[in-house]
C-alpha cells in the first residue's frame, strides 16, 4: 500500500509540474495585444510631438532673444569702455544659413567707416549658449544705420546696423513714427521669429524682440504682435 501511495504522489506531482510549465509557456501577450499597444504608442506620440516641438522652439527663441540682447549691451558697453564708436551688424549666412552677429570698431584706423564686406568678427546669434541660429529668421525694422522703418523685414541688408557712439548712446537716431492709437514711436525693432510652417522664408505667428526707443539705447523685450 505503502508503494501504491508513493507512485500516486509521484504522479500528482509530475502531472502538477507539467501543467505550470504549460502556463508559463502561455504567459505573455498574444501578438494582438503587442499590436494594440505598438498602435497606442504612435497615436499617444503622434498627438504630443507637436505640442513638445513647439515647445523647444519656444525655448530657443526665448535663448535667442537674450543672446540678441546682450549682443547690443556688449557693443555699448565696448563703446563706452574703449571711448569708441562700436557697431552692431546683423546677415544670414548663406552657406550655413546661421543668422550671424557682428560687434565692431564703426571706424577703420584712417578714419573711414569699415564697409559691411570688410567685417570679419561675425559668429552665430547664440553659439554661447547653444542656440541653433539656422532653425529661426531674424528681422529688423532698420532702414538705415540707427533709423526706424515702417515694417519689420526679415531680408537682412547693409542697412541692419546699429552703432553706439562713445558714451554710448545712438547716434541721429530715429525712432519712427507715431501711428495712432499709439502715444510713442514704434522704436527700434530686431525680431528673431520661428519660420511660418506654410512658407520658411516668412515669419510665423510666434515671435521675440528687442525694441529700442531712447537714445541711451535703453530695451525692451517682447513677444508674438508686439514686435510686428
Amino acid at each position: 500500500m505503502q508503494n501504491i501511495a508513493s507512485v500516486k504522489l509521484s504522479n500528482y506531482f509530475q502531472l502538477h509540474s507539467r501543467k505550470t510549465k504549460l502556463n508559463q509557456q502561455d504567459a505573455g501577450f498574444s501578438l494582438l495585444e503587442l499590436t494594440v499597444v505598438v498602435l497606442l504608442v504612435g497615436i499617444l506620440a503622434a498627438i504630443a510631438a507637436p505640442g513638445w516641438v513647439a515647445f523647444v522652439n519656444r525655448q530657443e527663441l526665448n535663448k535667442a532673444n537674450d543672446a540678441l540682447l546682450a549682443v547690443l549691451q556688449d557693443a555699448q558697453r565696448e563703446a563706452q569702455k574703449k571711448k569708441l564708436s562700436y557697431s552692431v551688424s546683423f546677415q544670414k549666412n548663406s552657406t550655413t544659413q546661421n543668422v550671424e552677429v557682428a560687434i565692431y570698431p564703426t571706424k577703420k584706423s584712417d578714419g573711414s567707416n569699415l564697409a559691411f564686406a570688410d567685417i570679419s568678427t561675425w559668429k552665430p546669434l547664440g553659439v554661447d549658449v547653444g542656440v541653433s541660429s539656422d532653425k529661426f529668421l531674424l528681422g529688423t525694422n532698420l532702414s538705415s544705420e540707427n533709423s526706424a522703418g515702417s515694417s519689420v523685414s526679415y531680408t537682412l541688408s547693409t542697412s541692419a546696423k546699429m552703432t553706439f557712439d562713445y558714451m554710448g548712446t545712438l547716434t541721429n537716431a530715429n525712432f519712427g513714427t507715431v501711428t495712432p492709437p499709439a502715444t510713442e514711436p514704434s522704436g527700434i525693432k530686431i525680431v528673431v521669429a520661428i519660420p511660418s510652417p506654410q512658407n520658411p522664408s516668412s515669419a510665423g505667428s510666434v515671435k521675440r524682440c528687442i525694441i529700442v526707443k531712447t537714445l541711451l539705447g535703453s530695451t525692451a523685450t517682447k513677444k508674438d504682435s508686439d514686435c510686428n
